[in-house]
């Protein structure tokens, strides 16, 4: 800048003074407090309401600011906007046949489907069926059924070749593959994938949880003893993610994961435990928990527009036709910082 000046033509001792100012005042600006109105306002609501009755446990956020929730009561698939707080059940209950659940959901980014866990007997509802619809219209577009027995289907991860669902009552992932060409595999297509090794079922109670995939690995969570494992796809085997000192998340239900950042909704504690995970997912560090007035038993998290959305299943709450339910908002970092 000074050598430009002077070759200009102009004072040294003028350059430098400008320069001088000039410096002042973009510091001065820099240093002064925002207006008000600099910061841009919060106007996402803090509690969206579902239908009465509808009795929630999955939610998955889709395009935009759409959001989705499924329902235990009758399988029905909830569409709803997390600005405006406005929604209603864009499904056909008559397309999915009687006696279904709708449990965990997944959001299938590249097809935009939603691939939705079936419950089935450990939860003494459903069918035990994989279903996928389209996000856009709500049409059912294929349903899946394991080869074999299942206990409760219960949560949904999607890779770039296959969908895996948790089974709580089995030490087993359904697993459904998914074509290089975007199609949907025969209807007949799913499979039963053991997961072995470090992980050991506790009978009698659910196990096997929240599912999250990232770098060819899987992430479950092991809900009665509050453990997490890193699964292989490809082979079942489970390796225990090693938490230090830090005692077990029990009651851990779904699971979000946002880069390396794991958030585990523990729902009969009423928290969102954040947990950051080492580079090969073999390792983690509790930082925290995220706690609100507004959460009763959230089962399931989803980051959507810079924020979390919890959904209440209010387990302790008898469901009934006028019972509310309702998402939370939650900000991302734990309520200590």
């Amino acid at each position: 800048m000074l050598s430009s000046a002077r070759g200009l033509g102009l004072p040294r001792g003028l350059v430098v003074r400008r320069f001088v100012v000039l410096f002042i005042a973009v510091l001065a600006f820099v240093l002064a407090p925002w207006p008000a109105t600099a910061a841009p306002s919060d106007n996402f609501p803090d509690r969206i309401n579902l239908p009465d009755g509808f009795f929630p446990e999955g939610i998955e956020s889709g395009r935009g600011t759409s959001v989705f929730v499924g329902s235990l009561v009758d399988g029905a698939i909830w569409r709803g906007d997390l600005r405006t707080g406005t929604g209603s059940v864009f499904t056909n209950p008559d397309d999915q046949g009687e006696g279904r659940v709708s449990v965990g959901i997944a959001y299938e980014a590249s097809q935009n489907r939603l691939w939705v866990a079936g419950g089935g007997p450990g939860f003494g509802a459903g069918v035990g069926d994989v279903r996928v619809y389209d996000a856009s219209s709500g049409a059912l577009l294929a349903t899946f059924l394991p080869p074999g027995e299942v206990g409760a289907l219960n949560d949904v991860a999607i890779t770039h070749d296959a969908v895996y669902v948790t089974d709580s009552f089995n030490a087993q992932l359904v697993v459904i593959p998914l074509p290089a060409d975007g199609s949907l595999p025969s209807e007949d297509a799913a499979t039963l994938l053991p997961v072995t090794g470090d992980f050991v079922q506790t009978p009698g109670v659910a196990n096997l949880n929240g599912i999250v995939a990232k770098s060819g690995v899987l992430v479950v969570a092991k809900s009665d003893t509050g453990q997490f494992f890193r699964v292989d796809p490809a082979t079942g085997t489970a390796e225990l993610i090693d938490l230090g000192d830090t005692p077990p998340l029990i009651n851990a239900d779904g699971l979000e994961l946002r880069g390396y950042l794991l958030y585990v909704v523990r729902n009969n504690d009423n928290v969102v435990t954040v947990v950051r995970l080492g580079s090969q997912l073999a390792t983690g560090t509790v930082l925290g928990n995220i706690t609100d007035p507004g959460l009763d038993v959230p089962t399931t998290a989803t980051v959507a527009a810079g924020r979390l959305w919890a959904v209440n299943a209010r387990f302790g709450t008898g469901p009934t036709p006028d019972t509310e339910y309702w998402i939370t908002q939650l900000p991302l970092r734990p309520n200590n910082g």
